[in-house]
Order: structure tokens, then C-alpha cells, then sequence
């Protein structure tokens, strides 16, 4: 008889503080990632610690904060009232110690479970923290959470604040790099939100006069603004809209305390029902919901008492009231979204008769082209009911991105692949839970300057769009990340560019949110018989080639279809490469795509003939 799995007193343990957080990382920081997403761990240690310097100014001490990353060390620096001497090793070491508990030392504060700092601590191979106080400064450092010097308090001539230097555990966070253009997001979504706080990272300085207005400015180009941005402030709200000329969908950025809200939560939703009762209300129209918020670009910022996020990395609100610091009863977060916006929106647009006018045109326009759209919409919703029940190019997984429930949601990753041969490849190597694969029928439609229409016409677009659930916004995108996996030769390129020209033109804001990635794939394996490397570049090659000396045995990949997928599991597991598709706010995407997908050939020559590059396989001596 099988022995049966004994369950008794021993198989009971208790971790200690820093175990749990090292074994169950994703519970404090979400997805652990290599920096290759704006949501990946290293991203969110940093924000832990820059939102204890951010409570510190908001309540009235340190106007600067100092942000440095060389190399995988960051380094932060703010002169706000510093740790207590007496506790600078207790707030970074001991679970639920902080001061936030206290709502009158941090009111409306970010940091609210004590847990922030610790998780950084726990995850980081190197941390020290300094505080100076009254000419006193006190030190410790740490490894994997573990206190490994703690220095007497010493007396200094520093100013007073706290400075905390990390580098993230590579066991933990495997090939990670700072992107730094995360980071100066992040950077700036700070100041948009602290008015008169100034952020120096890397020796450049940022600083916002206009709040979320700088936001929306930074997000949109001035020529594709349908009318000025909206701009409404009181106590503890801020909003920011407008109409976007080119984009089709719906676009928020959404903040509670300071926090980038990325998933929304009950303050959004109020906020995109609100906005459509107003404009129904002033116009006196009973206008369908979608063509009033189609293609509105808009941020809202509130801050909330004590408030109530569905994960520790606070990316959705949860609460349903204000809360309230006077004893006054609470108003719920609905009411007084709906409030504000019934009062000011609608006060602005009677002083702006203009921005009224170039409103209605753009609602109006909308319903026009719904109503254009409306017969062919419907057969391709049949049929991509249809496709649903069997979408035959898509292999699905079980998590998705909307399932908060689900602790891998974060993971979920939708491979687009060309050809039977690849997808094979991959679907036979992934993780069912949480990749997902898609594979097209050779090239896809170049859809420069087509409209809308084409998305439902044509059946590839139109199963895809069913796959990502995208047709009425990103609400309910069910993956996290969606790579793009092709061959690295001309035609594989090629096929990146007609999808990366597809979901800018149509959506825009995937990229945007940073959600689309290009899977980087090896060129050569070099191997003998004890050792196996994956070479990414000539310079891999030859590294490899050294190491594995005398006489390794060399092969040049020509696509994904040749790799077997025994061995494409070491490319979509734990190591995976991925390239994010980045937009930069100054280019013009009708710009961007009239030149490459568009029909201005002679500039297009000269512009390949002057970046030609060209491969020559050298056959070396070994």
C-alpha cells in the first residue's frame, strides 16, 4: 500500500518576517519581472521607498526629494523630519512598526500597513538606511533583511532626513535592469501630484506648476487636441480632460494619495459616470455613454481618509467612502465625484462656449461613425461570439488580468506568433496558466489609414480584438503583457511592424500603458558537453565561445519553427527577454505611421539606405 502524506504538528511552520516575504514576494509587490514592465518589482521597491519621502512632504517637511540608479543600485534621499533615532532598525525590520497607524501624524498618507520598507529590505542582497535628526545621524545596514552592521548615532552637520540606498536581490529578480524611462514616469507622476515638489533624479530636476494639466500636456500633442484641456481643482480632488482628434478609445490616469491607480477602482468608475451624466445634462441629450467618453483622454487624482486598496500594491481602490477627519459624517466616494464634476464641469462649459461647441461636434461625431459601423459590428460580433466558443488561433490560459482574484493575474501573457511551426513551439513549451498563444496566418493587413471598419472586416483583426477583449476600451483586457513573437529575419520584422501599425492605429493606449513587448529571441547556441548558452547578440557569441573553449559546437537560429520546445522553455520561463514598444509623447503617431506605412517612398529609401546594416557571417578559426 502507498504510503499516504502525513499531516501532522511538524508540518506546521511559522516564517519568520523576512522568509515569508522572500518565499511570497508577490503578495507585497506584486510581479517580480526583470524591469522590462512598468509594473515590475524593482519599479514598485523604489516606489515604496519614494512614498515615505512623499508622506514626509506632504505633510509639510522636505521640498526636495533625490532619486540616483547607477548601475542596480538606487539611491533616496529626502530632507524630511527623519526616522526616529531610536527606531531607524525597528521601521525597516520589524513588521507593522510605522507611523502611519496614527492618522494624525500622516493624514490622507500612502503608506498605510507598515509594510512598505521591509519588503524592500527583504529583497534587497544590500540595504542601508540614515537618518539625521538634530545634528544626530544613526545607520544599519542589512542583507536579505538580515541586520548586518548597526552604527552608534554619531553627531553630523548633514541636513536633516532620511537616505536609503538598495540594490534588489538578483536570486530573486533574475536578469533585471532599470529602464529608466519607468522610472522618470514615475518621477513625474510624483511631481504632477505634489504641487511645489521638486524630484532631482539622476542630476535632472522635475517640477510641476499645473499639476494633472501637465500631465494631460505630456500625454497628448497640442495638435491633436480637439479643444483646451479641462482643468478642475478643489480640496481633495483634481481632474484633467479633453478629446483626442486620432485616437479611438478611452484613455485615464487615475491616482488616490499620490498612488497611480493603474487598475482604477471605485473613484474612476464614479468619475466616467459622472462625466457622461454632466454633458447629458448641459446639452439636454440623452447621448449613448461611448460616444460621449470616446477617445477622452482624462486624469483624476482624489485623496481619501484612510483608504481601502484590493492589494498591498495598491493599484485599485476599493473604498466606498471619503472617510472623514472631522467626525462629520462620510460621504461615499460616488457622491462627492459626482458632485464635483456636476458643479464644475458644467460651470465650465457655460463660460467656454467655444470648448461647448468643439464638444458637441466630437459627441456627435462619435455617434455618427457608431451608427456607420453599427450592421457590420453586428455580424462580426456573431461572429466573434462564435470564434469564442472556438477561436481557433487562440490557445488560451487560465489567468487573466481581470481575475484580481487570481495571484498570477499580473502574469498573464498573450504570445502573437506567426505560422503553425512557431505556435507549435510555443504552445507546447508554455505555462497553460498563465501564457496564452495566438498565431496568424502569415502576414496581417497593412491598416495604415484604414478605419475602424477594417477591425471588424477583416477576420484575423477581428479574432484578435475578441481575444484581447479590447473593442470597447482596456476595462476589460484580459492579458497583462501581449509579446509579439516573430522570426528576427526580414519577413519576421516585417510582420512586427504591420501588428505595432494595427495597435496604433487603433490602440493607441495598449502601448501607451505599456502593455505591448517584442520577445527577443537567440541568434546561436554554443555548447559542449557539460554546458549550454543562449546567445541574444555577436557579443554573446563570442563571450560564450571563450568560456566555452576548446572546441564548442555553434548553431545560428534561422527562425522560432527550428527551435524545439524542450528548448523554448528556457526563452519563455523565468529568463524571458522581452523589448518593450515604447512611444515617444513628441512624436505624432499619424506622423510616425505615414512614414514608415505609408506611401512616401524616396524618403523611405533614403532613410534604409542611410541605416543599412549589413550581416556577414565570418567564419572564425576555433
Amino acid at each position: 500500500m502507498l504510503e499516504q502524506n502525513q499531516y501532522t504538528e511538524d508540518n506546521i511552520r511559522s516564517l519568520d518576517w523576512k522568509e515569508h516575504i522572500r518565499m511570497r514576494p508577490g503578495m507585497y509587490i506584486g510581479k517580480l519581472g526583470d524591469g522590462s514592465a512598468p509594473d515590475d518589482g524593482i519599479y514598485i521597491l523604489l516606489k515604496e521607498v519614494l512614498d515615505n519621502c512623499i508622506d514626509e512632504f506632504v505633510m509639510g517637511s522636505g521640498k526636495t526629494i533625490e532619486v540616483s540608479i547607477k548601475d542596480k543600485t538606487v539611491t533616496v534621499r529626502d530632507y524630511g523630519r527623519g526616522i526616529p533615532l531610536g527606531k531607524v532598525v525597528d521601521v525597516v525590520s520589524k513588521m507593522n512598526t510605522g507611523g502611519k497607524y496614527d492618522t494624525k501624524a500622516f493624514q490622507k498618507s500612502v503608506g498605510l500597513n507598515g509594510v512598505g520598507t521591509k519588503a524592500v529590505n527583504a529583497l534587497s542582497n544590500y540595504f542601508r538606511v540614515e537618518s539625521v535628526r538634530d545634528d544626530k545621524q544613526k545607520a544599519a545596514e542589512f542583507s536579505a533583511g538580515n541586520l548586518v552592521q548597526e552604527e552608534d548615532v554619531v553627531d553630523t552637520t548633514k541636513r536633516k532626513g532620511t537616505k536609503v540606498i538598495f540594490t534588489p536581490d538578483e536570486t530573486i529578480f533574475k536578469n533585471y535592469k532599470f529602464r529608466l524611462e519607468y522610472v522618470i514616469k514615475m518621477v513625474k507622476n510624483y511631481c504632477y501630484l505634489n504641487n511645489g515638489l521638486t524630484i532631482i533624479f539622476n542630476g535632472e530636476k522635475y517640477y510641476s506648476e499645473n499639476g494633472l494639466r501637465d500631465l494631460l500636456e505630456e500625454t497628448i500633442n497640442e495638435e491633436d487636441l480637439e479643444y483646451p484641456i479641462i482643468h478642475l481643482k478643489e480640496h481633495d480632488i483634481e481632474v484633467a480632460l479633453t478629446h483626442s482628434k486620432t485616437q479611438y478609445s478611452e484613455e485615464y490616469h487615475s491616482f488616490v494619495n499620490g498612488q497611480n491607480t493603474t487598475q482604477g477602482g471605485t473613484h474612476l468608475a464614479a468619475y466616467r459616470e459622472a462625466v457622461v451624466k454632466t454633458i447629458r445634462e448641459f446639452y439636454n441629450k440623452n447621448f449613448e455613454a461611448s460616444d460621449v467618453r470616446k477617445s477622452i483622454v482624462s486624469a483624476i487624482s482624489i485623496k481619501v481618509m484612510e483608504p481601502v486598496f484590493e492589494s498591498q500594491t495598491k493599484t485599485k481602490l476599493g473604498s466606498t467612502d471619503m472617510g472623514s477627519d472631522d467626525g462629520t459624517p462620510a460621504v461615499s466616494v460616488r457622491t462627492f465625484v459626482n458632485d464635483f464634476i456636476k458643479t464644475k464641469l458644467d460651470n465650465y462649459l457655460h463660460k467656454n462656449p467655444a470648448t461647448a461647441e468643439a464638444l458637441l461636434r466630437k459627441i456627435l461625431q462619435a455617434e455618427r461613425e457608431r451608427k456607420e459601423l453599427s450592421g457590420i459590428r453586428k455580424l462580426a460580433t456573431d461572429r466573434a461570439k462564435k470564434a469564442n466558443l472556438h477561436n481557433k488561433k487562440l490557445r488560451d490560459c487560465r489567468a487573466h488580468l481581470p481575475d484580481t482574484k487570481n495571484p498570477r493575474n499580473l502574469e498573464s501573457t498573450l504570445f502573437i506568433t506567426e505560422g503553425d511551426s512557431a505556435s507549435g513551439s510555443i504552445t507546447k513549451s508554455r505555462d497553460v496558466n498563465t501564457q496564452a498563444v495566438f498565431s496568424l496566418r502569415g502576414k496581417p493587413l497593412n491598416s495604415y489609414g484604414m478605419s475602424k471598419k477594417i477591425v471588424y472586416e477583416n477576420e484575423e483583426f477581428n479574432l484578435l480584438q475578441a481575444a484581447l477583449d479590447i473593442e470597447d476600451g482596456l476595462e476589460k483586457l484580459r492579458y497583462n503583457n501581449i509579446v509579439i513573437a516573430t522570426d528576427a529575419d526580414v519577413d519576421g520584422m516585417h510582420i512586427r511592424l504591420l501588428l505595432i501599425t494595427f495597435f496604433l492605429q487603433f490602440f493607441p493606449e495598449l502601448i501607451k500603458e505599456g502593455h505591448l513587448y517584442i520577445l527577443q529571441t537567440p541568434l546561436f547556441r554554443v555548447r559542449n558537453k557539460k554546458e549550454t548558452i543562449y546567445c541574444y547578440s555577436e557579443e554573446e557569441r563570442k563571450d560564450a565561445i571563450e568560456k566555452l573553449k576548446p572546441k564548442p559546437e555553434i548553431t545560428r537560429f534561422k527562425g522560432l519553427g527550428e527551435i524545439s520546445p524542450d528548448e523554448f522553455k528556457n526563452f519563455i520561463g523565468d529568463t524571458i527577454r522581452l523589448d518593450p514598444v515604447m512611444m515617444d509623447k513628441h512624436t505624432s503617431i499619424e506622423q510616425l505611421l505615414s512614414f514608415y506605412m505609408g506611401k512616401n517612398t524616396p524618403d523611405r529609401q533614403d532613410f534604409i539606405i542611410k541605416n543599412l546594416k549589413v550581416e556577414i557571417d565570418e567564419l572564425e578559426e576555433i
